[in-house]
């Protein structure tokens, strides 16, 4: 009863220490997270294995939409840390964030909101309609996510599935860069999705872990409400489901669209694997996902899987075929 009162309990804002500099508005954008939209590359790749790609075109596109995505991005980043503020205050380590410890004034953050959302769009519209859309409904989860009265990160398993939509909106970006006359296939979006929503749930399931064994249930429950309705047992079975569903919906895409890619499955696999083993650690850098190339067997790993990917996306491999053509043996009766 005590700790449902904690967690229910209003959480005090800290006190700025100063006003707002240039760069504290700055650090709102999070730009050192550029290293998420590595997941814009395999929708690039893809988009140039099953479409019709132009490379003069790409020297243009894909450094423009890039730059589009990370200026969302950022814009998304901004409201999601300005709305924030007071729950992080409760966190061990976003208490020292610059929205927490620092005067920000609300119309400057306002502001730098709209200019990157804006420039952030201004900058797909010329890309075409694809991605415009795309960018639109980047821009759009991230309100979704983060404004109330919807603010779905306080919803549980909801908060999972909505904020790793970025997954498939950001290979539908890198797609759209190069192909706009098509879409990709729902099974690989749909799988990209399920693959986010296992990273994910497995970065709930290290802060759960970490922050209730050190600071209790409670103070996490105030730092995000969501965490009110998980258990660590609830967690790492979603961490199940999500991985099963992204294997099977991976395998329906490799099947219909190019068998090939059944190569890269053990890879993929080794990669959640270590992902898993990660979150398991104290302290893993699972919880912050911008930290994750720090860690050398998930670099190793990942550069496998890269490697494997391409080799088949360029390189056709018909002795496969098997694999999706039906075939039922026969059995002889006995005499």
């Amino acid at each position: 009863m005590q700790a449902n009162q904690e967690a229910t309990r209003p959480i005090e804002p800290l006190k700025p220490l100063r006003l707002g500099r240039a760069v504290d508005y700055l650090s709102l954008a999070r730009l050192d997270h550029t290293t998420k939209h590595v997941f814009i590359l395999p929708g690039i790749v893809l988009a140039c294995a099953l479409g019709t790609p132009e490379p003069a075109k790409l020297l243009v596109t894909v450094p423009a939409g890039i730059a589009s995505a990370i200026c969302i991005a950022s814009s998304n980043y901004v409201i999601n840390e300005w709305l924030d503020r007071e729950y992080d205050a409760a966190h061990p380590t976003k208490s020292q964030r610059r929205s927490v410890t620092v005067a920000l004034l609300p119309g400057l953050v306002y502001a730098e909101y709209a200019l990157f959302a804006v420039v952030g769009l201004l900058i797909a519209y010329l890309l075409g309609t694809l991605f415009f859309a795309t960018s639109v409904a980047f821009l759009v989860s991230g309100i979704l996510y983060n404004v109330p009265p919807i603010r779905a990160k306080d919803k549980p398993y909801l908060d999972v599935l909505m904020e790793c939509l970025n997954n498939p909106i950001r290979l539908l970006l890198g797609w759209a860069m190069v192909e706009t006359t098509m879409v990709p296939p729902i099974s690989v979006l749909a799988a990209y999705w399920m693959a986010g929503a296992f990273l994910m749930a497995a970065k709930r399931y290290c802060e759960y872990r970490d922050i209730s064994a050190t600071a209790g249930v409670a103070v996490l429950a105030r730092y995000r409400r969501s965490f009110r309705y998980y258990t660590e047992e609830s967690l790492m079975v979603s961490c199940f489901v999500y991985a099963m569903m992204s294997a099977f919906l991976m395998g329906v895409f490799l099947v219909k669209y190019r068998v090939e890619y059944i190569l890269v499955f053990p890879f993929v696999s080794g990669l959640f694997a270590v992902y898993l083993w990660l979150a398991t650690r104290p302290g893993s850098v699972a919880q912050r996902p911008e930290r994750l190339f720090h860690s050398r067997r998930l670099d190793v790993m990942l550069a496998a899987t890269i490697v494997v990917f391409l080799f088949a996306t360029v390189v056709d491999m018909p002795f496969l075929d098997f694999i999706a053509t039906p075939f039922l043996p026969s059995i002889t009766p006995l005499p």
